[in-house]
């Protein structure tokens, strides 16, 4: 209805002043009118008129018009406008529209590490990712969901290095000790990493052997070796951690990625295309390493290869970039991470845009802050002291039975995706784990709940709903905010930015409180004429809940 408006303001527009204009409608407070439109001040300076008196023209202009009931002019020239209840009616049963049917999205999150402990940073990028690839989807786009990890580098190198020192030497059978669940196995790893970083730091002969290590997981890459106990050890483990992914996101009761792309696959390619753009004078030797020269783009210099001829993060991101491209030809690829990493990004895909434009064009990377725990403070894996996405939900199950008696796993995780996705991505996120398992309140379990109620009242009655042809006060509200969905749904797939949907369907379920509480809905003359509204209700709570990755309980 909205696109529909827009198209019909700017088509009077260009009837009564010549003028091809692109109108913008927004929603006021209900006892202002439906929609209102600035068109008249955005027309003034061409014109070379009074805003207010082209409004004036305007206004008289659109009340000639079928759907419309009311235009008026208000302040300097805004124009307010009524749309009839045939025309609500109708934009109430419009399917979804699918404006990106026909584009290959490719969605890059989570981007967990083998061989060491993952944080709540991964549990942020996951939810979020997650509801952007059903945004995507849901705007008919064909969606691949991949996964980015580092099987090679230092990180490793530092595992390896604490597990073959904690078992005495290169002793696969000693890794039985681990223990056999992949959540026991993944913190025994992180345990043996924190060894391996501590040591890189305080021991310079630790940091050498840690160094020659990391080449020795490369070489073992490349010899495909299997068979040597360090070969046995790293594959089990980096099995471990698979194993652990895979378990996390079941866990988080999100979608199964449908490609993973290891560090030790886009390595190579990495290397390859650089150096074959060193020679064309997109990267630069410096010192023995290959570089970037950020500075004269207004970035900085990064090394893409460093002086032993192994790739860096630079690198293995210019690999990844060219596979994902040869796999998919995507029309846009999102990668979302951490703030810390934007400038890093920058830098990579500014060198990708020399020789390949077309892909750093269509990439679009998204950033998000820290997670804090309510009164404390941003953790660090590195220093063996991060916070694991399991002890966030953790908190919230023991809030939950606290509050409630009982604890419903899909409920936790729904508070859990709530709070963090009802804030603007892009600044830190502070959570509080007894908010956010609150009935009451901005709250997953509110909105959850408020679906379960809706349910409830549809089951107490045996008559089916009835047809809607009129409206009364109250029940126009109710289907005034019910319209704004799909507008709220294009809003935040357009941003990428699922906190509208938070918004709004928390705004629409106040909604529904009130009319609920001032209509009779049960023995009401008018009884199946609201059930079909209270139906259309729960139906528009259970599809917003959806896009956000929850579920829509029947009961709580």
């Amino acid at each position: 209805m909205k696109q529909e408006l827009a198209q019909a303001v700017a088509a009077v527009v260009k009837d009564l002043f010549d003028t091809d204009v692109s109108v913008d409608l927004t929603r006021p407070d209900e006892q202002f009118g439906d929609f209102a439109t600035n068109v008249a001040m955005q027309l003034a300076g061409k014109l070379g008129k009074n805003p207010r008196e082209i409004a004036e023209t305007l206004a008289a202009k659109l009340r000639e018009l079928p759907d419309i009931t009311k235009a008026e002019v208000a302040g300097p020239g805004f124009v307010n406008i009524t749309v009839d209840n045939s025309s609500l009616l109708q934009a109430l049963n419009q399917p979804p529209a699918k404006p990106l049917e026909g584009k290959v999205i490719v969605t890059e999150y989570s981007d967990m590490n083998p061989f060491k402990q993952s944080h709540v940073g991964h549990l942020y990028t996951t939810i979020v990712g997650d509801v952007i690839s059903r945004l995507y989807k849901s705007a008919g786009a064909t969606v691949h969901r991949v996964n980015f990890g580092g099987d090679v580098g230092l990180h490793v190198a530092r595992t390896m290095w604490g597990i073959i020192k904690h078992l005495g030497g290169e002793n696969p059978e000693g890794l039985s000790e681990a223990g056999t669940s992949p959540r026991e196995q993944t913190t025994w790893l992180s345990q043996r990493y924190v060894e391996g970083t501590k040591a890189s730091e305080e021991d310079e002969a630790a940091k050498q052997e840690i160094v020659e290590i990391n080449q020795r997981i490369y070489q073992l890459h490349d010899a495909n070796d299997h068979d040597s106990a360090f070969a046995q050890i790293y594959w089990t483990c980096r099995e471990w951690s698979y194993d652990y992914f895979k378990e996390f996101y079941d866990l988080l009761q999100v979608s199964q990625f449908e490609k993973y792309y290891p560090e030790s696959v886009t390595a190579p390619e990495g290397i390859k295309v650089v150096r074959e753009q060193l020679a064309n004078g997109v990267y630069q030797e410096s010192d023995g390493a290959v570089v970037f020269d950020g500075e004269k783009y207004g970035l900085h210099t990064r090394v893409f290869i460093n002086s032993k001829g192994l790739p860096t993060y630079e690198a293995k991101d210019v690999g990844l970039s060219m596979q994902k491209w040869d796999d998919y030809h995507f029309d846009e690829s999102v990668i979302i991470t951490g703030n810390d990493i934007q400038q890093y990004m920058q830098v990579v895909l500014k060198s990708i845009e020399q020789f390949k434009p077309e892909l750093a064009n269509r990439t679009k990377h998204i950033t998000h802050g820290n997670v804090k725990l309510a009164g404390g403070v941003k953790m660090s894996s590195r220093l063996g002291n991060g916070l694991a996405p399991e002890e966030v939900i953790e908190s919230a199950r023991q809030a939950s039975q606290q509050q409630t008696g009982k604890m419903d796993e899909s409920v936790v995780i729904g508070a859990v995706k709530y709070a963090f996705l009802r804030s603007r991505i892009g600044g830190d996120l502070i959570y509080d784990p007894v908010e956010s398992v609150s009935i009451e309140g901005n709250s997953g379990p509110y909105l959850q709940y408020a679906h379960t109620r809706a349910r409830s009242i549809l089951a107490k009655t045996e008559g089916g709903a009835g047809e809607l042809t009129d409206l009364q006060p109250g029940e126009r509200t109710l289907v005034r905010k019910l319209c704004e969905y799909p507008d709220v749904v294009a809003l935040a797939t357009n941003e990428l930015m699922p906190h509208h949907i938070c918004t709004y369907l928390y705004e629409l379920a106040q909604t529904f409180n009130r009319f609920y509480e001032q209509n009779r809905v049960i023995g009401d003359t008018r009884q199946a004429q609201r059930l079909t509204l209270v139906a259309k209700y729960a139906e528009t709570l259970k599809a917003g809940l959806g896009l956000l990755g929850m579920s829509a309980p029947e009961q709580m």
